[in-house]
């Protein structure tokens, strides 16, 4: 989260002032930050909120600090369709695409059934390696702008 730690340093915001934005202990927000650990999607959205930027720019995808008509929120319903979507396109079983992300079936299933929320590294491993926008994944835009723009790092 070079990004992120960038725009933070910018705007003269210490760990502590962007833990407290988030609700979270500023040691769990610095280990977010030194990647020791994941970010959840929801802190990450409400992060990238915060800074006005796209969750795709936040993790290096783009160049784009944020997109057009961007939704603040995560869509659900959107989310669970473009997933069962991008692993239909590309012609995967649930039971592939489960084994390339190296989970459950059954897992994968409750991600297309909005029962869960997919984590934020399976989800970047599905953007980067099908070239799929997060943000567009997550419902946040309409357009797929790392397929229609090519605006890849």
């Amino acid at each position: 989260m070079e990004q992120v730690r960038i725009i933070r340093e910018e705007r003269k915001l210490r760990q502590q002032d962007v833990a407290n934005i988030l609700g979270i202990k500023r040691s769990t927000y610095t280990s977010y930050e030194i990647e020791r650990d994941t970010i959840p999607i929801k802190h990450l959205n409400n992060l990238c909120n915060y800074f006005n930027i796209s969750i795709d720019y936040a993790l290096g995808l783009t160049k784009l600090k944020n997109y057009p008509n961007e939704k603040l929120n995560i869509d659900k319903k959107l989310e669970k369709e473009r997933l069962k979507s991008l692993r239909k396109e590309n012609n995967l079983t649930q039971v592939k695409i489960a084994k390339i992300l190296n989970t459950s079936r059954s897992t994968w299933t409750g991600y297309e059934y909005g029962k869960f929320q997919i984590p934020t590294l399976l989800l970047y491993e599905l953007a980067t390696k099908y070239n799929y926008s997060m943000d567009y994944i997550l419902g946040k835009v309409d357009i797929n702008y790392l397929r229609e723009n090519n605006n890849t790092k």
